[in-house]
């Protein structure tokens, strides 16, 4: 079926040059409150969700098959040069303990334990090159998560909601949806807006809990609507008179519109987080047909589906609602018993329920998204904060991979069924060493989606033009449909 614009482009009419005229400046209209007045060029895409797996999740025991290692496994490694790793992670050749088979027309590889996304792998795009800069998690973290390996910068769902501003007043630009476990490494840093407006930061939001979001409504029962207004408009009084004696100072202004959006938000946000309404095969899909249920106390799958699909779902929710940016966490911070992909003692036990949860509620989203229209226009990205090593450590983990990992996306104007870059033989390095896929790049990637060139996304702090990709970053146009 030929795309609305190639019909008016072609039809040769002076009405038909008009309409995608004024279509083409339509599209690279910012929404309201956005620094970009105007976009850089039309986009593809108006929306992310960024699922991030906390702890480093494993490139060759989900996506990236290593036939190579099935041969050597159990014989000593040699990777024929030397080898730093985090601890003791030099063991023996170690393959994946969860079968690989391939998948869709494309015939993608994938692992048993992601084998619900088998069914969305001809939209997604694999990116199998991809290196960092460390193998600690809170520098490699706050990498992927604000493009820079310290903390003071902003995360790059709030760049983006500086750039493009709400589609929704009512309900945050940039929301996040942490595990329920609590929060990875660097907690709330990882969404701060830094030297952003404040108004750019990540709102948390724990779905789970009996009060999703802290503080959006008084507990006390002596408060009513009606005082709770008249308080607001009183110290909304206040506030402007103050800020009229301090121009230039941003965080006012913010905590003004914080207040407003609160407001906005008590009548907003408990509708678009209450999912009694989805239907009984929309829930089994996202794996919530067994809410209430009792779970052992080890990590085990159904547990995990329940928890991560109930975040896809309440995405989804707030994506059609008009929620620019929403981040999605998988894994807390170190602690054991393993409830993040930090698996250095045994990849089988905690991957394999972490990884079929995330699966389940996953592949809920894309299809979710793709049945109502929101896919073509939304770009969701999978990631973690490096790979994990093709040798063993302790018998049946794996140690730390800052060398290779994988990224995939989907959506949004993503070229469906790609696979863009290769891992060498033993998922230790990219093959081709020379040419690494960067995060810079796919974070430069999907700010080109959304209409925005990134090296002209600046803001001046310290004295330096700040950006998402810092001085690097190359847009990836393999993988743009």
């Amino acid at each position: 079926m030929p795309h609305r614009r190639d019909f008016l482009t072609q039809s040769g009419c002076g009405f038909g040059a008009l309409a995608l005229a004024a279509m083409l400046r339509e599209d690279t209209q910012a929404a309201s409150g956005g620094a970009l007045q105007v976009l850089h060029h039309p986009p593809k895409a108006k929306r992310v969700v960024q699922l991030f797996m906390a702890g480093a999740a494993s490139q060759i025991d989900l996506w990236d098959h290593k036939p190579l290692l099935e041969k050597v496994h159990g014989q000593p490694s040699d990777f024929g040069e030397p080898v730093e790793t985090f601890q003791d992670g030099l063991g023996p050749w170690m393959k994946s303990p969860f079968k690989f088979s391939p998948y869709g027309e494309s015939g993608k590889q994938l692992s048993e334990v992601v084998a619900p996304l088998g069914e969305c792998v001809d939209d997604m795009a694999f990116v199998h090159n991809m290196v960092g800069k460390t193998g600690v998690h809170s520098q490699a973290t706050y990498l992927q998560a604000t493009g820079f390996e310290r903390p003071g910068f902003p995360g790059m769902g709030s760049w983006i909601s500086y750039a493009l501003g709400a589609i929704n007043e009512n309900l945050p630009t940039f929301v996040v949806l942490p595990d329920h476990r609590g929060f990875a490494s660097n907690g709330p840093k990882n969404w701060g807006s830094a030297f952003l407006p404040a108004t750019a930061q990540g709102t948390a939001i724990f779905p789970q809990r009996a009060n999703p979001i802290d503080d959006l409504s008084a507990q006390a029962d002596f408060v009513t609507a009606a005082g709770d207004h008249d308080g607001l408009e009183l110290l909304k009084r206040i506030n402007r008179r103050y800020q009229e004696q301090r121009n230039g100072d941003s965080r006012l202004e913010a905590r003004i519109r914080s207040y407003e959006l609160a407001a906005a938000m008590q009548l907003s946000a408990p509708e678009a987080l209450d999912i009694s309404s989805e239907s009984a095969e929309t829930m089994k899909m996202y794996g919530l047909d067994r809410i209430g249920a009792t779970y052992p106390d080890q990590i085990n799958p159904a547990e995990e589906a329940e928890y991560f699909g109930r975040k896809c779902l309440i995405a989804r929710r707030l994506i059609e609602r008009g929620v620019r940016f929403v981040q999605i966490w998988s894994g807390n911070d170190n602690g054991f018993p393993r409830r993040n992909w930090d698996s250095h003692e045994n990849i089988e036990r905690d991957h394999g329920p972490l990884a079929r949860g995330m699966a389940v509620g996953t592949a809920a989203l894309l299809k979710d998204l793709k049945q109502r229209g929101l896919l073509e226009d939304t770009i969701v990205l999978w990631t973690t904060e490096f790979g994990r090593m093709p040798s063993s450590q302790g018998g049946v983990g794996r140690d730390h991979n800052p060398h290779v990992f994988t990224n995939w996306l989907c959506g949004g104007g993503i070229r469906a069924g790609a696979t863009y870059g290769e891992s060498d033989d033993w998922g230790y390095k990219p093959l081709e060493r020379n040419n690494p896929t960067q995060v810079y790049d796919i974070h430069a990637t999907i700010l080109h989606l959304l209409g925005i060139d990134h090296t002209r996304l600046t803001v001046r702090h310290d004295g330096i033009d700040r950006r998402l990709t810092d001085v690097h970053g190359h847009i990836i146009h393999d993988i743009i449909a």
